[in-house]
Parts: C-alpha cells; structure tokens; sequence
C-alpha cells in the first residue's frame, strides 16, 4: 500500500498499486509523484519503486470500469464482475480498512457520527420515524458509503458529500432501500436462513447505484448475483464484526462507533476488489 503527495501538496492514501496506476494512466500522477510505503518516513519518487519501475517492470495501467454499464442487464453486468473481480480476502479488508481509520480516524468517526445521529433524530419522530427509516434509511447509506469510497480511493472528500445520496441518486437508493429492505424481512419470515441470504447479498446495492449509475433493481440484482459467487466470504467478513463490537461495547461503548467504521470501511474493500474489474465497453445503440 502506498501514500503519495498530490499535485495540490496534500497526502493521499494509502492506496494499492493498482489504484496508482489508474491514477497514472488518468494523468492524476506521474513516476516523478513522491509517494512512500507503509512503514517508511522517507519519500521517494514512484519511478524509485520496483512496482512503478520505468525499466521494463512496470505494468500496463489498469482501467477500471466507467461509472456505467449502459445497455446491459443485470445478468450480464453480474457476469463481467465475477469473471473480472478479485477472490476478497477476508484479512485483508480489515488490515486494510485498519489503516485507512487510522489515517483518517476523525473525518471517519466524525462523518459517521453525525449520520448516525441525524438519521436517529428522524427515527424518533412519532408516526413518520418508523416510515422514514425504510424510506431514505438507503438515501443515507448510500451517501455514507460512498463518502467511504472517496476515501478508500484517495479522492478529496467532505462531511457534506455524505449526503449526496439525496442530491446525486435519491429515487434509486429510496426505492432500493424499500424493495431490498421488503424481500429480506419476507425471507426472514420464510425460515430465517432466506433472510440472512439477501441480508449478506444486498450489501452492494447502495454502491452499484451511487458508483455504478445503475438503477435500483439492477443493483439489487447485481449485488446479489455477484456476492452470491462469494457468499460464504462476505458472510464471514460480516461475522468477522461481531468481535469487533463486543470489544467496542467492553472500551465503554464509545468502541461501537470505532468498530462501525472499522467493518464499514472494510466492506468498502470488499466492494473494491469485487466490483472494480477492467473495462466492459459499451454496447452501440
């Protein structure tokens, strides 16, 4: 993982290699970019890094897919990720996720407060707070989520952008949040174990609709398609969580938000190494 200093003097990461080439071919960076790993203090251009050598060992640039997948199905889009998607490792996320909290703990913490109270604040409304919940629970979520994967990318990004849910894609996430949240609690009346299933496979939809463009029920579909070929890993990325907070509820309960960004952020990666294959070019209309 590598840290580097932007054009603006502002440090971003850490990032995986295959995040800075991206950022390369985009002309974001360049070998002359100062960067440094983890557990150095010294800087050192990337053309320094074996990784980014310009002496043959560097590799192609990696062009992750446009924001959209205009013109296909769910089917197909579910398709191209699988085939294209990393395995997710589930110790890798959270080492990962570990170092992003610790390189942006306040913004994070912060961040993920302040959603916290404002959506409980609705919550508590009588009549409507139980209806708001459901309604734009996935509004918030999505905001939330992809404030996080601004961050896991190195993209600048403020408090406010946790809330672009409502601006960028807010009938999308809504009617995700409805139609997801309705079949997982009608498989949950079904023998539970159908619950826990679209619990788990649902997890991308906020991300596919805020990241991908992509409409509710593709996203849904999507997410349940391309999580199911690796069900029982996000499963365990998920359980992995219950420790977590047990040991935020013993560190005076104040360790509950610490873990929530820990098991949020760690999700994101999931999505990364899953949901951020190569280009699938666009079909002709």
């Amino acid at each position: 993982m590598y840290t580097i200093i932007g054009g603006d003097g502002k440090e971003y990461g850490p990032v995986s290699k295959e995040q800075i080439l991206s950022w390369i071919a985009s002309g974001r960076a360049s070998l002359d970019t100062l960067a440094k790993t983890e557990g150095l203090t010294e800087w050192k251009a990337l053309s320094e890094f074996s990784d980014f050598s310009p002496h043959g060992t560097l590799e192609p640039p990696i062009t992750h897919q446009p924001k959209t997948y205009h013109g296909f199905e769910a089917k197909e889009i579910s398709a191209d990720l699988i085939d294209r998607g990393k395995k997710i490792e589930i110790s890798s996320c959270y080492d990962r996720a570990w170092t992003l909290l610790k390189n942006n703990f306040w913004p994070l913490l912060g961040t993920t407060l302040l959603i916290i109270l404002v959506e409980a604040f609705i919550n508590s409304i009588p009549f409507l707070g139980a209806f708001a919940a459901v309604v734009i629970g996935g509004v918030f979520s999505g905001g939330l989520q992809y404030y996080y994967l601004k961050k896991v990318r190195g993209i600048e990004t403020t408090a406010g952008d946790a809330f672009c849910g409502f601006s960028l894609a807010f009938l999308p996430l809504m009617l995700g949040s409805i139609v997801g949240t309705s079949l997982t609690l009608f498989g949950f009346i079904l023998l539970i174990i159908p619950g826990i299933y679209l619990a788990v496979a649902y997890m991308f939809t906020w991300l596919l609709i805020m990241d991908k463009q992509l409409d509710f029920w593709t996203a849904l579909e999507v997410s349940r398609r391309v999580i199911s070929a690796q069900w029982w890993r996000m499963f365990g990325l998920i359980l992995l969580a219950i420790p977590f907070f047990i040991l935020g509820l013993i560190c005076l309960v104040v360790g509950v938000f610490v873990a929530i960004v820990l098991v949020s952020a760690a999700v994101i990666y999931a999505y990364e190494d899953m949901c951020c294959p190569p280009v699938l070019a666009e079909k002709n209309d």
